[in-house]
């Protein structure tokens, strides 16, 4: 990619910290008692080991938005597998990548110039739909065990706020989750530019695989520091998006994250984004309102809303991208 265009570099009170302080890291949760489980079964919800996990999440939803699972049930040759071809695709020529290329039309597929915050990203992404995950075995593969995961955590998220296991089942029976897959070359001016600006995830809920390179920063919740995650051998890095942070009424954040750069190594990550159908209104749930906790949020429609959000990314705006907050009441 080259040396640093001047729309890749992040205003002073946003460029990266390339020593950030030593400190607590997001909750490591152990998703072992998942097997078997599912949120439609009743009797699996009510097991003490599940309502324990679920409190767990819960807690972890609550003060970070953000945590790391183990034993989380995805075989990891699928995983390694898919890095290995996404590693074999982005090495190819340019020319050839764009053959690929996405645009306002066309949205899933090969990217090189999106934006986050109205700043150009320093990576390259291949982007692929869980519905349609075009015809490599290794992303259909990697993208149907993601879901099954993605479905038991909503389970365990709805439990976690008092709700029955199956309360968000009617808005993933047809769903716009994708998987991304990210590369970051080299960048030989780490202290100007990020591999993700700041930001916080739109959807309901991400699922995270990182290589063995640090890169992802959390912005605590206490005290408003940026955190460096430490990768974990075959963890997932799972996070609530703005959707849950709607339906539970802000008991849950959707807290801001980036990605570092790094001036010697390039890097790989595979975000999951579990994101409801088109057609949903996005709303707190009834259940997690009353007079003494009104709703907070105004309806909006899914569709319309991650729209307007990935036009943004195609290029610089004058104004700042649509955010929930322009919802809230």
């Amino acid at each position: 990619m080259g040396d640093v265009d001047p729309a890749l570099i992040q205003d002073v009170e946003h460029r990266p910290n390339l020593a950030p302080p030593q400190a607590e890291s997001i909750p490591l949760i152990d998703l072992a008692a998942l097997a078997g489980y599912s949120p439609s079964d009743g009797a699996a919800a009510d097991s003490a080991a599940i309502k324990g996990l679920a409190a767990e999440i819960g807690k972890a939803c609550k003060e970070w938005g953000f945590f790391s699972a183990v034993n989380h049930g995805v075989p990891v040759e699928k995983r390694e597998r898919i890095e290995r071809e996404a590693r074999e695709f982005f090495t190819q020529d340019l020319e050839e990548k764009k053959k690929v290329r996405r645009d306002e039309k066309r949205m899933p597929e090969y990217y090189e110039t999106e934006h986050t915050k109205n700043v150009r990203d320093w990576k390259e992404v291949f982007d692929f739909t869980v519905q349609e995950p075009i015809v490599l075995e290794a992303c259909e593969d990697y993208a149907q065990e993601l879901q099954k995961l993605a479905h038991k955590l909503r389970g365990l998220i709805a439990q976690s706020l008092g709700l029955l296991a199956n309360r968000f089942d009617e808005f993933f029976k047809d769903h716009t989750s994708f998987v991304r897959i990210n590369h970051y070359p080299p960048c030989p001016t780490p202290h100007l530019a990020l591999s993700i600006g700041r930001h916080k995830d739109s959807g309901a809920l991400t699922i995270l695989a990182q290589d063995d390179i640090p890169s992802l920063e959390v912005k605590r919740k206490s005290d408003g520091e940026w955190v460096l995650v430490k990768p974990i051998p075959d963890t997932f890095i799972i996070n609530v998006g703005d959707i849950i942070k709607v339906w539970s009424n802000e008991a849950y954040d959707s807290v801001e994250h980036r990605a570092m750069v790094n001036s010697k190594k390039d890097r790989i990550s595979i975000p999951f984004f579990f994101m409801p159908p088109h057609y949903t209104m996005v709303q707190p749930v009834e259940e997690l309102t009353d007079e003494h906790n009104p709703p907070k949020y105004r309806p909006y429609n899914w569709g319309k809303y991650l729209v307007s959000r990935k036009t943004s990314n195609f290029k610089k705006l004058d104004v700042e991208n649509l955010q929930i907050d322009h919802f809230r009441i």
